[in-house]
Parts: structure tokens; sequence; C-alpha cells
């Protein structure tokens, strides 16, 4: 009996310790997760320890691709047997599709596309479609994000974001040095944060914001974080706004956005509500449009900081040259107020000067020497004025090149193409600017001062709207303006407005506005042929 007793107080003792060490577990806060650049095990795992049960995991796939096109038959096998077709016809499925199990095309699901399918870590898109991003979701995806070095566009259609999950998106977007395409199509927030996409920090070139319902609060939001007078967005290059709700006073705010923007390239508001009062305003941004007094006061402030650039870092300007020397002091600006003695003491100086110079050799064979040595230095390329006048007048590149040259000496394991790329890289930094239209030629007239309107955009899609005919003369109007100024400057380094897509207005392709502006426009489109005409006289087309 006694040693039945002790069996069963050591197995409740065990027990016991065992339910003791597990409630022990479950208090302890789990180690936080650090993630790998494997976007399919990172998160798995996130979505596993934020609670989500194994089976409700969305899974990672890849994006399904259209099959290639099959090639064509071999002339030389020899053709089946009609009755043996027949038969190789009804026993061959079909390799266009792939059958699935009930409802498992509607399960959630994140698509991926990468440059080497046997490597995990290198997603380069990501498709969510027709499932909700809650919040939970996005916080795994604020951690997935930033390590993915590959990742360059993410695409979400139809995923329930609301301002919340969107503000925490754009708020991990800048972490991601590499991703550079959004798409956010078919998910209408009631506030409409959408400007929160692309401020200061964005590292955005293409937006596209399709099917929102995007109203003239959130253009105006938008149109704000393009630019003022102030600050400008200076990555984004293509922004679609296409089937919104825009009207003429969101056409405006988006237009006061362009006044100080020089980066935009593509400008999509196709199908919206904007009539001739929003053309209008597009119109004035693009031909020239006068200053406002806040752009008037930023204006001179960049002006003053260019001619003392001291100013902008707080420092002191250096004291005039005037004031350092000995002989004249900063205050006097000419030599007739100097006194007799110290006119006298100058002339004693330099008597005393030249007394102390050693005499210079004049014999024949110095001569020559110096004649040897300048023939040497013009055959090496120049004198030493010339060399130092060249050194400094060394272009920015070259100087890159040097220092890029002098970091990678030594650095064996560096290839030669991470070289050029590093160059190309620091190059196009240097290059890349964002003009300030601010500091362009300005025209007083009427007594306010006017300047060059927006050149940088060539591509506007302004189709599926209801601009009339008053809104057509002031878009042909923008064009000429921009094709006069081109025949200033042969080769400008801002083209304007080169493809116009206006069809399907309130104004039919027969009217004279309409056809003198499809004249015009046309031809600029860099991917216009012109019709060539055969010898006997008749128009061919090389579209084909």
């Amino acid at each position: 009996m006694g040693k039945r007793v002790e069996k069963a107080m050591k197995e409740k003792l065990a027990a016991s310790s065992a339910s003791q060490d597990a409630e022990d577990d479950a208090n302890k806060t789990p180690e936080p997760y650090t993630c790998t650049g494997n976007f399919e095990a990172d998160f798995t795992e996130l979505c596993r320890r934020g609670g989500i049960h194994q089976a409700e995991i969305p899974p990672v796939v890849l994006r399904p691709k259209r099959p290639g096109t099959p090639p064509p038959p071999d002339p030389k096998s020899k053709e089946p047997h009609p009755e043996e077709a027949e038969e190789a016809e009804e026993d061959a499925k079909p390799k266009t599709f792939v059958t699935k199990e009930k409802f498992d095309y509607f399960k959630p699901r994140v698509q991926v596309e990468m440059e080497k399918e046997d490597k995990p870590e290198t997603v380069t898109e990501i498709f969510i479609r027709g499932w909700k991003i809650c919040e939970l979701m996005m916080g795994v995806f604020k951690q997935c994000l930033p390590t993915m070095e590959k990742l360059h566009s993410i695409h979400f259609w139809n995923t329930g974001f609301t301002e919340t999950t969107l503000k925490e998106l754009a708020s991990v977007l800048p972490q991601c040095a590499n991703v550079k395409n959004l798409e956010i199509e078919n998910n209408p927030i009631p506030e409409e944060p959408w400007a929160a996409l692309i401020g200061e920090d964005s590292l955005l070139v293409n937006l596209s914001l399709r099917h929102n319902n995007i109203t003239d609060k959130g253009a105006a939001a938008i149109g704000k974080a393009l630019s003022t007078e102030k600050t400008c967005n200076k990555n984004l290059i293509s922004l679609n706004l296409g089937y919104n709700r825009i009207t003429d006073e969101g056409a405006e705010a988006i237009a006061n956005g362009l006044r100080m923007n020089r980066v935009l390239l593509s400008l999509s508001l196709a199908n919206n509500r904007i009539t001739d009062k929003g053309a209008i305003k597009l119109g004035e941004v693009f031909s020239r449009f006068p200053l406002t007094h806040e752009e008037v006061v930023e204006r001179r402030k960049l002006l003053r900081d260019k001619g003392s650039p001291d100013r902008t870092s707080g420092k002191s300007p250096p004291p005039s040259r005037r004031a350092d020397s000995k002989d004249r002091p900063g205050s006097v600006r000419s030599g007739s107020h100097l006194d007799k003695g110290d006119k006298k003491r100058d002339k004693s100086s330099k008597r005393k000067e030249i007394l102390k110079k050693p005499e210079e050799p004049t014999t024949k064979t110095s001569k020559l020497m110096e004649g040897k040595r300048d023939k040497e230095e013009t055959v090496k390329g120049g004198t030493k004025k010339d060399d130092k006048w060249k050194k400094g007048s060394m272009s920015k590149a070259a100087l890159l090149a040097e220092t890029v040259s002098k970091v990678t000496k030594g650095k064996k394991t560096a290839s030669s193409k991470d070289k050029k790329g590093a160059v190309a890289e620091s190059d196009s930094s240097d290059m890349i600017e964002a003009i300030n239209p601010l500091l362009e030629s300005v025209e007083p007239m009427e007594g306010r001062l006017w300047i060059p309107g927006n050149r940088s955009v060539i591509n506007l899609n302004l189709s599926r709207n209801q601009i009339g005919e008053s809104g057509m003369e002031a878009l042909l109007k923008a064009v000429r303006w921009q094709i006069s100024l081109s025949t200033f400057s042969p080769n400008p380094v801002l083209k304007g407005v080169m493809r116009l897509s206006i069809n399907r207005n309130a104004v039919s392709p027969d009217n004279e506005t309409y056809k003198k502006l499809q004249d015009l426009i046309i031809p600029r489109d860099p991917f216009y042929k012109p019709d060539a005409k055969s010898p006997d006289g008749d128009v061919q087309s090389l579209a084909g």
C-alpha cells in the first residue's frame, strides 16, 4: 500500500509542475521576430504570432501567367489518321485554365512575382485583391516590407482600406527604398487621406488612385502635396486620378499644385466631372501666370539666399578684402583719400623690396633652359597656369569619378558592375535637381510678375469629362504658347505637353477648336508616325 501511495503522490506532483510550467510559458512574452527578407516565411510566422489560425492565414502564391503560344506544327511530322485525331482531341485536357475546389478562387491570398522562382527572397511585386486588410494584417506588412530588397511595386485592389490602415502604409513606405510604384484602386475612404502617400519624404515615382471616389476634398489635399510656394514633391513622376468625382474646384486645386512643381511628367484626370472652368485653370498653369504675394515674398528670399549663400547656413558674411588689407581700410574706396605720408611710405617700401630681390640670371644658358622647359610644358599639355585652370574647371562628374575610384581602390570583392552602378547613382543624384520656377526670369506686366507656366508635364489625359469649347480654347492657347517658347530655344529642357487626350468631352470632333488642337498636338507625340505617300500619290498609313 505504501508504494502505491508514493507512486500516486509522484504523479500528482509531476502533473502540477507541468501545469505550472505551461502557465509560466503562457505568461511569458514571446521574443520579437526578426524578418529575414523571405516574404513567405516572414508573413506566415507574423500572422501566426498575431493570433491568426493556421488555416486562415492567406497563402503566398506565384501570380498566374498567360500560357505561351504553342510552337508551330512541324511540316515533316506525319499527319495522324482522322479517327485517331478525333480520339486524341476527346482525351486531351485544356491547358488554358486549371480546375480548383469550390470557392477556392475567392479565398484570400497574396500573389507575388519573383526574379527567380526558386529564390523566395527575390519578390519584386505584390498583388492583393478582393479581401480586407485589417489593422492586424497591416501591422504584419509594416514589418515585412522594409526587409524586402527586391520589391519595387505593390498593387491593392478592393482591399477595404480605412484612414488608419492607409496612414500606416504611408508611414512605412519611406523605409522601403526600392518601392517606387503603388496602385490603390477601388478603395473609397470617406476621410480621403490620399495626400499622405505623396508627402515630402515620399519615394514613390508612380501612383495610381483610380476608382476611389475622390472628390474635391481629396483633390485639394493632393494639390497641396504636389507643391506650395515653400514645399514640393521631388520624386513623383506619374499620377493617375482617373474614374473619380473631381469637379472644377478639385481641378483648380491640382492646377495650383502644378504651379511650383517641375517634376511630374504624367497626369491623368480622365473620366471625372471637369468642365470649362477647370480646363481654363489648367490652361493658365500650362501657359503663363502671375505670381501671388506669397510667391513673390518667397522669390525674394530665394534670390537673397542665392546672392549670399552664408545666410542660409546661419554664418555671418565674410569680411571684405579691403578691410583685411593694411594699405586701405574698408571704409576708404579710392586712393585719393590717402595721406601723403602713407604714399611716401609705400614708395620707400617698394624701393626696399626692389633692392632685396635677387638678381635674375641673364645668361644665354639660363634663357635656353627656360625655353626648353616652356616647350616641354606645352608638349605635355600647357603651362602650369593652364593646368591649374583646367583643374579648377573640372566637372562634378569627373571629380565624383575620382573620389569613387579612390574609395573603391583595394576592394577586390566589388565587381566592375557595382562600381559603374555606384557612379551612375551618384551622378544622377547630382544631376537630377528639382527646378524652382520662382528663380526663372519674370516679366512685369499690369503691375504683377508673370513667369512661364508648367512645361514639365508631357502627358495630360482629360478625356471623358465635360469640357466645352471655351475650355478647348484655353488648352489651345496653352499649347500654342509652349510651342512658341520652344522656337526660341531649339533644345529646351522642358518640352511641354506632347500628348493630350481630350476625346469624348462636350465638344464634337467636327468643332474647329478641337480640330486645331488635335492638329497641333498630334505631331508633338513622340510615337506619332506621319502618313507616307506612295509614288502614285495615294496616302499610306505607317501605323500598320
